[in-house]
């Protein structure tokens, strides 16, 4: 399965993934414009085999069958542990 990823020019690591390049039509208006401008970033094969660096290859599969898009958010980053002495 082809897909084509575009990231966000408003949040860093935010990345669109859609199923046809340069076709926005199935992702939510709203959605969209949360992105604040897309920029091309590659166009990429999806097999079962391939890995992703964060995000299941399957779930991203499914997603791009069911809605044509898919949307990797950025990661969460949870604050460094206060170390109390």
């Amino acid at each position: 399965m082809q897909c084509f990823i575009y990231k966000s020019l408003k949040k860093e690591h935010l990345y669109l993934y859609i199923d046809k390049k340069d076709d926005f039509s199935k992702v939510p208006e709203l959605l969209f414009k949360s992105f604040g401008g897309l920029a091309f970033v590659m166009e990429l094969e999806l097999t079962p085999e391939r890995k992703l660096a964060r995000e299941d290859v399957e779930k991203v599969r499914a997603s791009l069958k069911e809605k044509g898009f898919f949307v990797q958010m950025p990661p969460t980053e949870m604050p460094a542990p206060l170390i109390v002495q």
